[in-house]
Protein backbone atom coordinates (compact mmCIF):
# COMPACT_ATOMS: atom_id res chain seq x y z
CA UNK A 1 0.00 0.00 0.00
CA UNK A 2 1.35 3.40 -1.01
CA UNK A 3 0.52 6.67 0.71
CA UNK A 4 1.08 10.14 -0.67
CA UNK A 5 2.89 12.80 1.34
CA UNK A 6 1.11 16.09 0.67
CA UNK A 7 2.42 19.63 0.66
CA UNK A 8 1.40 20.83 4.14
CA UNK A 9 -0.33 24.10 4.92
CA UNK A 10 2.02 25.83 7.35
CA UNK A 11 -0.45 28.60 8.09
CA UNK A 12 -4.19 29.16 7.56
CA UNK A 13 -3.48 31.57 4.68
CA UNK A 14 -0.77 29.56 2.92
CA UNK A 15 -1.63 28.54 -0.64
CA UNK A 16 1.76 27.47 -1.98
CA UNK A 17 5.40 27.15 -0.92
CA UNK A 18 8.90 26.20 -2.03
CA UNK A 19 10.26 22.72 -1.41
CA UNK A 20 13.70 23.86 -0.30
CA UNK A 21 15.38 20.60 0.66
CA UNK A 22 14.82 16.86 1.02
CA UNK A 23 16.23 15.10 4.07
CA UNK A 24 15.45 11.64 2.64
CA UNK A 25 16.04 9.82 -0.62
CA UNK A 26 14.29 7.00 -2.45
CA UNK A 27 14.68 3.75 -0.54
CA UNK A 28 15.09 5.36 2.90
CA UNK A 29 12.98 4.04 5.76
CA UNK A 30 11.17 6.68 7.82
CA UNK A 31 9.18 6.55 11.01
CA UNK A 32 6.82 8.92 12.76
CA UNK A 33 8.63 12.09 13.79
CA UNK A 34 11.48 11.88 11.25
CA UNK A 35 12.23 15.16 9.47
CA UNK A 36 11.82 14.48 5.77
CA UNK A 37 11.92 17.93 4.12
CA UNK A 38 12.23 21.69 4.52
CA UNK A 39 9.53 24.01 3.17
CA UNK A 40 9.95 27.75 2.59
CA UNK A 41 6.90 29.98 2.89
CA UNK A 42 6.66 33.70 2.31
CA UNK A 43 7.92 34.41 5.86
CA UNK A 44 9.61 31.33 7.34
CA UNK A 45 11.46 28.09 6.70
CA UNK A 46 9.81 25.05 8.28
CA UNK A 47 10.63 21.38 8.72
CA UNK A 48 8.17 18.65 7.77
CA UNK A 49 7.93 15.53 9.92
CA UNK A 50 6.54 12.16 8.86
CA UNK A 51 3.54 10.99 10.87
CA UNK A 52 3.53 7.45 9.41
CA UNK A 53 6.29 4.93 8.94
CA UNK A 54 7.26 3.40 5.63
CA UNK A 55 9.82 3.39 2.83
CA UNK A 56 10.30 6.33 0.48
CA UNK A 57 9.00 5.02 -2.84
CA UNK A 58 9.31 8.25 -4.84
CA UNK A 59 10.14 11.94 -4.45
CA UNK A 60 7.56 13.62 -6.67
CA UNK A 61 8.87 17.20 -6.39
CA UNK A 62 12.50 18.22 -6.85
CA UNK A 63 14.45 20.34 -4.38
CA UNK A 64 14.14 24.05 -5.09
CA UNK A 65 10.74 23.77 -6.78
CA UNK A 66 8.72 26.93 -6.20
CA UNK A 67 4.97 27.50 -6.09
CA UNK A 68 4.10 23.98 -4.96
CA UNK A 69 0.39 24.10 -4.14
CA UNK A 70 -0.86 23.09 -0.70
CA UNK A 71 -2.15 19.47 -0.69
CA UNK A 72 -0.20 18.60 -3.86
CA UNK A 73 1.61 15.20 -3.56
CA UNK A 74 5.33 15.75 -2.96
CA UNK A 75 6.44 12.18 -2.14
CA UNK A 76 5.12 8.63 -1.83
CA UNK A 77 5.65 6.12 0.97
CA UNK A 78 5.14 2.38 0.69
CA UNK A 79 4.59 -0.15 3.45
CA UNK A 80 2.27 2.08 5.45
CA UNK A 81 0.08 -0.79 6.64
CA UNK A 82 2.24 -1.30 9.72
CA UNK A 83 2.20 2.35 10.70
CA UNK A 84 1.86 3.18 14.34
CA UNK A 85 -0.21 5.98 15.77
CA UNK A 86 1.42 9.33 14.95
CA UNK A 87 3.28 11.40 17.50
CA UNK A 88 1.29 14.60 18.11
CA UNK A 89 3.03 17.59 16.48
CA UNK A 90 4.88 19.96 18.80
CA UNK A 91 3.84 23.05 16.85
CA UNK A 92 0.43 24.16 15.56
CA UNK A 93 -0.44 23.26 11.99
CA UNK A 94 -3.03 24.62 9.61
CA UNK A 95 -6.59 24.42 10.88
CA UNK A 96 -8.18 23.61 7.55
CA UNK A 97 -8.06 20.03 6.24
CA UNK A 98 -6.74 19.01 2.83
CA UNK A 99 -9.37 18.49 0.20
CA UNK A 100 -10.25 15.05 -0.99
CA UNK A 101 -9.59 12.55 1.77
CA UNK A 102 -7.26 11.91 4.68
CA UNK A 103 -3.84 11.75 3.09
CA UNK A 104 -2.01 13.83 5.64
CA UNK A 105 1.32 12.07 6.11
CA UNK A 106 3.50 15.01 7.08
CA UNK A 107 3.35 17.55 9.86
CA UNK A 108 5.10 20.94 9.65
CA UNK A 109 7.13 22.18 12.60
CA UNK A 110 9.28 25.26 12.94
CA UNK A 111 13.05 24.98 12.52
CA UNK A 112 14.86 25.10 15.82
CA UNK A 113 16.86 28.16 16.80
CA UNK A 114 19.08 29.05 19.77
CA UNK A 115 16.41 31.27 21.26
CA UNK A 116 13.36 29.34 20.20
CA UNK A 117 12.61 27.84 23.58
CA UNK A 118 13.30 24.25 22.52
CA UNK A 119 13.68 22.57 19.17
CA UNK A 120 11.03 21.38 16.78
CA UNK A 121 10.31 18.29 18.87
CA UNK A 122 9.89 20.07 22.20
CA UNK A 123 6.71 19.24 24.05
CA UNK A 124 4.04 21.40 25.53
CA UNK A 125 2.26 22.72 22.45
CA UNK A 126 1.02 19.60 20.76
CA UNK A 127 -2.25 17.85 20.27
CA UNK A 128 -3.12 15.72 23.29
CA UNK A 129 -6.29 14.06 22.03
CA UNK A 130 -4.86 10.54 22.17
CA UNK A 131 -5.32 8.57 25.37
CA UNK A 132 -2.50 6.89 27.32
CA UNK A 133 -1.18 3.50 26.21
CA UNK A 134 -3.65 0.70 26.89
CA UNK A 135 -6.67 2.93 26.19
CA UNK A 136 -5.36 4.90 23.23
CA UNK A 137 -7.53 6.05 20.36
CA UNK A 138 -5.59 5.66 17.12
CA UNK A 139 -6.24 8.76 14.99
CA UNK A 140 -4.43 11.03 12.59
CA UNK A 141 -3.56 14.60 13.67
CA UNK A 142 -5.87 15.93 10.97
CA UNK A 143 -8.78 13.78 12.16
CA UNK A 144 -8.26 14.98 15.74
CA UNK A 145 -8.23 18.64 14.74
CA UNK A 146 -11.38 18.38 12.62
CA UNK A 147 -13.15 16.37 15.35
CA UNK A 148 -12.28 19.06 17.92
CA UNK A 149 -13.54 21.81 15.62
CA UNK A 150 -16.85 19.98 15.11
CA UNK A 151 -17.35 18.97 18.73
CA UNK A 152 -17.09 15.24 18.04
CA UNK A 153 -16.00 12.56 20.52
CA UNK A 154 -13.32 10.37 18.93
CA UNK A 155 -14.35 7.50 21.20
CA UNK A 156 -17.70 7.38 19.42
CA UNK A 157 -16.16 7.15 15.93
CA UNK A 158 -15.17 3.89 14.24
CA UNK A 159 -11.87 4.11 12.38
CA UNK A 160 -11.42 2.64 8.92
CA UNK A 161 -7.69 3.29 8.58
CA UNK A 162 -4.82 0.84 9.24
CA UNK A 163 -5.34 -1.04 12.53
CA UNK A 164 -8.65 0.79 13.10
CA UNK A 165 -7.06 4.23 12.97
CA UNK A 166 -9.54 7.14 12.73
CA UNK A 167 -8.86 9.21 9.63
CA UNK A 168 -10.49 12.25 8.03
CA UNK A 169 -13.21 10.38 6.14
CA UNK A 170 -14.37 8.78 9.40
CA UNK A 171 -14.74 12.18 11.05
CA UNK A 172 -16.45 13.58 7.96
CA UNK A 173 -18.97 10.72 8.08
CA UNK A 174 -19.71 11.14 11.80
CA UNK A 175 -22.85 12.97 12.92
CA UNK A 176 -22.24 15.80 15.43
CA UNK A 177 -23.91 15.52 18.81
CA UNK A 178 -27.19 17.31 19.36
CA UNK A 179 -25.41 19.79 21.63
CA UNK A 180 -22.81 20.63 19.01
CA UNK A 181 -25.46 20.86 16.33
CA UNK A 182 -27.56 23.20 18.46
CA UNK A 183 -24.54 25.41 19.07
CA UNK A 184 -24.15 26.06 15.36
CA UNK A 185 -27.53 26.99 13.87
CA UNK A 186 -27.72 26.91 10.11
CA UNK A 187 -27.56 30.38 8.59
CA UNK A 188 -30.69 31.62 6.87
CA UNK A 189 -30.46 31.34 3.10
CA UNK A 190 -29.62 34.57 1.36
CA UNK A 191 -32.51 36.05 -0.61
CA UNK A 192 -32.26 35.50 -4.31
CA UNK A 193 -32.47 38.37 -6.70
CA UNK A 194 -33.20 37.92 -10.34
CA UNK A 195 -31.29 41.11 -11.03
CA UNK A 196 -28.17 39.89 -9.22
CA UNK A 197 -25.31 39.01 -11.53
CA UNK A 198 -21.78 37.80 -10.82
CA UNK A 199 -19.28 40.64 -10.57
CA UNK A 200 -16.93 40.77 -13.53
CA UNK A 201 -13.27 40.32 -12.62
CA UNK A 202 -11.20 43.49 -12.69
CA UNK A 203 -9.26 43.79 -15.90
CA UNK A 204 -5.60 44.59 -15.17
CA UNK A 205 -3.90 46.48 -17.95
CA UNK A 206 -0.29 45.92 -18.90
CA UNK A 207 2.21 48.76 -18.63
CA UNK A 208 2.30 48.96 -22.42
CA UNK A 209 -1.48 49.45 -22.50
CA UNK A 210 -1.02 52.34 -20.07
CA UNK A 211 1.58 54.06 -22.25
CA UNK A 212 4.92 52.74 -20.97
CA UNK A 213 6.98 51.43 -23.94
CA UNK A 214 8.10 47.81 -23.92
CA UNK A 215 11.83 47.46 -23.18
CA UNK A 216 11.95 50.67 -21.13
CA UNK A 217 11.91 48.83 -17.81
CA UNK A 218 13.22 45.69 -16.11
CA UNK A 219 10.62 43.32 -14.66
CA UNK A 220 11.56 41.61 -11.40
CA UNK A 221 9.22 38.73 -10.46
CA UNK A 222 7.69 38.89 -6.97
CA UNK A 223 8.63 36.25 -4.41
CA UNK A 224 6.13 34.61 -2.08
CA UNK A 225 6.44 37.33 0.56
CA UNK A 226 5.74 40.14 -1.89
CA UNK A 227 2.74 38.29 -3.33
CA UNK A 228 1.30 37.66 0.12
CA UNK A 229 1.79 41.27 1.22
CA UNK A 230 0.20 42.56 -1.99
CA UNK A 231 -2.83 40.28 -1.59
CA UNK A 232 -3.40 40.87 2.13
CA UNK A 233 -2.95 44.64 1.98
CA UNK A 234 -5.30 44.88 -1.00
CA UNK A 235 -7.93 42.84 0.84
CA UNK A 236 -7.51 44.90 4.02
CA UNK A 237 -7.63 48.33 2.36
CA UNK A 238 -10.61 47.33 0.22
CA UNK A 239 -12.71 45.44 2.77
CA UNK A 240 -12.11 47.19 6.13
CA UNK A 241 -13.91 50.49 6.83
CA UNK A 242 -10.95 52.29 8.37
CA UNK A 243 -10.26 55.79 9.64
CA UNK A 244 -7.15 57.58 11.02
CA UNK A 245 -6.72 59.57 14.24
CA UNK A 246 -3.57 61.70 14.66
CA UNK A 247 -2.01 63.33 17.72
CA UNK A 248 1.29 65.04 18.59
CA UNK A 249 3.14 63.84 21.70
CA UNK A 250 6.04 65.50 23.54
CA UNK A 251 8.75 62.93 24.25
CA UNK A 252 11.47 64.84 26.13
CA UNK A 253 10.58 63.08 29.40
CA UNK A 254 10.54 59.72 27.59
CA UNK A 255 14.03 60.31 26.16
CA UNK A 256 15.35 61.26 29.61
CA UNK A 257 13.76 58.15 31.15
CA UNK A 258 15.26 55.97 28.43
CA UNK A 259 18.75 57.33 29.11
CA UNK A 260 18.34 56.64 32.84
CA UNK A 261 17.02 53.11 32.23
CA UNK A 262 19.89 52.26 29.89
CA UNK A 263 22.41 53.49 32.45
CA UNK A 264 20.92 51.08 34.99
CA UNK A 265 20.85 48.19 32.49
CA UNK A 266 24.32 48.76 31.03
CA UNK A 267 25.89 46.05 33.21
CA UNK A 268 23.34 43.51 31.90
CA UNK A 269 24.07 44.29 28.26
CA UNK A 270 20.45 45.32 27.59
CA UNK A 271 19.63 48.50 25.71
CA UNK A 272 16.07 49.81 25.62
CA UNK A 273 15.01 51.70 22.50
CA UNK A 274 12.29 54.30 22.09
CA UNK A 275 10.35 51.67 20.15
CA UNK A 276 10.52 49.27 23.11
CA UNK A 277 9.01 51.96 25.34
CA UNK A 278 6.32 52.62 22.73
CA UNK A 279 5.45 48.89 22.77
CA UNK A 280 5.10 48.96 26.55
CA UNK A 281 3.01 52.15 26.45
CA UNK A 282 0.73 50.75 23.73
CA UNK A 283 0.13 47.58 25.75
CA UNK A 284 -0.56 49.55 28.94
CA UNK A 285 -2.99 51.82 27.05
CA UNK A 286 -4.84 48.76 25.72
CA UNK A 287 -5.32 47.56 29.29
CA UNK A 288 -6.59 51.01 30.31
CA UNK A 289 -8.97 51.10 27.33
CA UNK A 290 -9.90 47.43 26.74
CA UNK A 291 -12.52 48.42 24.15
CA UNK A 292 -9.60 49.24 21.84
CA UNK A 293 -8.06 45.77 22.23
CA UNK A 294 -10.64 44.15 19.96
CA UNK A 295 -11.13 42.37 16.64
CA UNK A 296 -14.13 42.23 14.35
CA UNK A 297 -15.60 38.81 13.53
CA UNK A 298 -18.86 38.01 11.71
CA UNK A 299 -20.11 36.45 14.98
CA UNK A 300 -19.33 39.49 17.12
CA UNK A 301 -16.54 41.66 18.54
CA UNK A 302 -13.68 39.75 20.19
CA UNK A 303 -12.26 41.37 23.34
CA UNK A 304 -8.72 40.10 23.86
CA UNK A 305 -7.41 39.08 27.27
CA UNK A 306 -3.84 40.22 26.56
CA UNK A 307 -2.11 42.93 24.57
CA UNK A 308 -0.17 40.94 21.97
CA UNK A 309 1.76 43.65 20.12
CA UNK A 310 2.86 42.96 16.55
CA UNK A 311 5.79 45.15 15.45
CA UNK A 312 6.58 45.74 11.78
CA UNK A 313 10.18 44.72 10.95
CA UNK A 314 11.72 45.42 7.56
CA UNK A 315 13.33 42.34 5.99
CA UNK A 316 14.76 41.64 2.58
CA UNK A 317 11.90 41.54 0.10
CA UNK A 318 9.21 42.98 2.38
CA UNK A 319 8.25 43.13 6.03
CA UNK A 320 7.09 40.84 8.82
CA UNK A 321 5.38 41.52 12.14
CA UNK A 322 6.83 39.47 15.02
CA UNK A 323 4.69 39.59 18.15
CA UNK A 324 5.51 40.44 21.77
CA UNK A 325 2.93 38.33 23.59
CA UNK A 326 1.18 39.70 26.70
CA UNK A 327 3.35 42.83 26.52
CA UNK A 328 1.37 44.43 29.35
CA UNK A 329 2.89 41.87 31.77
CA UNK A 330 6.53 42.48 30.78
CA UNK A 331 9.11 45.05 31.81
CA UNK A 332 10.93 47.17 29.26
CA UNK A 333 14.17 45.19 29.62
CA UNK A 334 12.33 41.96 28.77
CA UNK A 335 10.54 43.61 25.86
CA UNK A 336 13.87 44.94 24.54
CA UNK A 337 15.50 41.50 24.73
CA UNK A 338 12.54 39.76 23.07
CA UNK A 339 12.29 42.33 20.27
CA UNK A 340 16.01 42.07 19.49
CA UNK A 341 15.76 38.29 19.25
CA UNK A 342 12.55 38.37 17.21
CA UNK A 343 13.89 41.00 14.80
CA UNK A 344 17.18 39.12 14.29
CA UNK A 345 15.37 35.85 13.50
CA UNK A 346 12.80 37.66 11.35
CA UNK A 347 15.57 38.93 9.08
CA UNK A 348 16.85 35.36 8.57
CA UNK A 349 13.29 33.98 8.22
CA UNK A 350 13.68 31.70 11.23
CA UNK A 351 10.54 32.74 13.10
CA UNK A 352 7.99 30.11 14.07
CA UNK A 353 4.44 30.71 12.73
CA UNK A 354 3.08 31.44 16.20
CA UNK A 355 5.70 34.20 16.54
CA UNK A 356 4.30 36.28 13.67
CA UNK A 357 0.69 35.14 13.18
CA UNK A 358 -2.12 36.72 15.13
CA UNK A 359 -1.55 39.57 17.53
CA UNK A 360 -4.16 42.02 18.80
CA UNK A 361 -2.54 45.37 17.85
CA UNK A 362 0.23 46.53 15.50
CA UNK A 363 2.95 49.18 15.59
CA UNK A 364 4.79 50.51 12.56
CA UNK A 365 7.62 52.95 13.28
CA UNK A 366 9.24 54.88 10.43
CA UNK A 367 10.74 57.57 12.65
CA UNK A 368 14.27 56.27 12.08
CA UNK A 369 13.81 57.12 8.38
CA UNK A 370 12.84 60.72 9.13
CA UNK A 371 9.16 60.22 8.29
CA UNK A 372 7.13 62.82 10.19
CA UNK A 373 3.64 61.29 9.91
CA UNK A 374 1.87 58.51 8.00
CA UNK A 375 -1.10 56.15 8.25
CA UNK A 376 -0.67 52.38 8.01
CA UNK A 377 -2.96 49.70 6.59
CA UNK A 378 -4.65 47.53 9.23
CA UNK A 379 -3.15 44.07 9.66
CA UNK A 380 -6.10 41.68 10.01
CA UNK A 381 -7.44 40.34 12.32
CA UNK A 382 -6.29 43.25 14.50
CA UNK A 383 -8.61 46.17 15.10
CA UNK A 384 -6.02 48.95 14.91
CA UNK A 385 -2.44 49.84 13.97
CA UNK A 386 -0.29 52.68 15.31
CA UNK A 387 1.98 54.58 12.90
CA UNK A 388 4.90 56.32 14.64
CA UNK A 389 6.77 59.25 13.11
CA UNK A 390 10.11 60.82 13.95
CA UNK A 391 10.71 62.81 17.12
CA UNK A 392 11.91 66.30 16.21
CA UNK A 393 12.36 69.69 17.81
CA UNK A 394 9.24 71.83 17.22
CA UNK A 395 7.85 75.06 18.61
CA UNK A 396 5.07 74.52 21.16
CA UNK A 397 2.90 76.91 23.16
CA UNK A 398 2.96 76.67 26.97
CA UNK A 399 1.08 79.17 29.11
CA UNK A 400 0.69 81.39 26.07
CA UNK A 401 4.46 81.39 25.58
CA UNK A 402 6.49 79.81 22.78
CA UNK A 403 8.81 76.98 23.80
CA UNK A 404 10.77 74.20 22.13
CA UNK A 405 10.00 70.51 22.67
CA UNK A 406 10.79 67.20 21.04
CA UNK A 407 7.51 66.16 19.42
CA UNK A 408 6.47 62.86 17.84
CA UNK A 409 3.40 62.49 15.63
CA UNK A 410 1.46 59.22 15.81
CA UNK A 411 -1.56 58.06 13.81
CA UNK A 412 -3.96 55.34 14.92
CA UNK A 413 -5.74 53.61 12.03
CA UNK A 414 -8.92 51.94 13.31
CA UNK A 415 -11.28 49.28 12.00
CA UNK A 416 -14.62 51.07 12.39
CA UNK A 417 -16.41 47.73 12.75
CA UNK A 418 -14.49 46.98 15.97
CA UNK A 419 -13.87 50.42 17.51
CA UNK A 420 -15.33 53.82 16.78
CA UNK A 421 -13.79 57.28 16.92
CA UNK A 422 -14.50 57.83 20.61
CA UNK A 423 -12.78 54.57 21.59
CA UNK A 424 -9.80 55.38 19.39
CA UNK A 425 -9.58 58.87 20.89
CA UNK A 426 -9.66 57.48 24.45
CA UNK A 427 -6.87 55.04 23.60
CA UNK A 428 -4.73 57.81 22.10
CA UNK A 429 -5.28 59.96 25.20
CA UNK A 430 -4.14 57.08 27.43
CA UNK A 431 -1.14 56.39 25.20
CA UNK A 432 -0.13 60.07 25.12
CA UNK A 433 -0.36 60.31 28.93
CA UNK A 434 1.88 57.25 29.34
CA UNK A 435 4.50 58.53 26.87
CA UNK A 436 4.60 62.07 28.32
CA UNK A 437 4.73 60.70 31.89
CA UNK A 438 6.96 57.61 31.47
CA UNK A 439 7.17 56.96 35.21
CA UNK A 440 3.60 55.62 34.89
CA UNK A 441 4.92 52.79 32.69
CA UNK A 442 6.56 51.15 35.70
CA UNK A 443 3.91 51.78 38.37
Amino acid sequence: MSTDVLMPALSPTMEEGTLAKWHVKVGDSVKSGDVIAEIETDKATMEVEAVDEGVVEALLVEEGTEAVKVNAPIARLSGGEGATAPTPPSRPVASHPPEGGDKEVATPTALSSPSGGGGPRSGGGGDTAEKPAGDRILSSPLARRVATQRGLDLAAITGTGPHGRIILRDVEAAVPSAKAAAAKPSPAPAPKSAAAAPEAPRQVKSLEQMGIPAGSYDLRPMDGMKKTIARRMTDSFRDIPHFPLTVDIEIDALLAARAAINTLLAAEGVKVSVNDMIIKAAAAALKRVPDANTSYTPEGIAFHHHADIAVAVSVEGGLITPIVRAAETKGMAQIASEMKDLADRARTRKLKPEEFQGGTFSISNLGMFGIKAFASIINEPQGAILSVGAGEKRPVVRNDQLAIATVMTVTLTCDHRALDGAIGARWLAAFKSLIENPITLIV
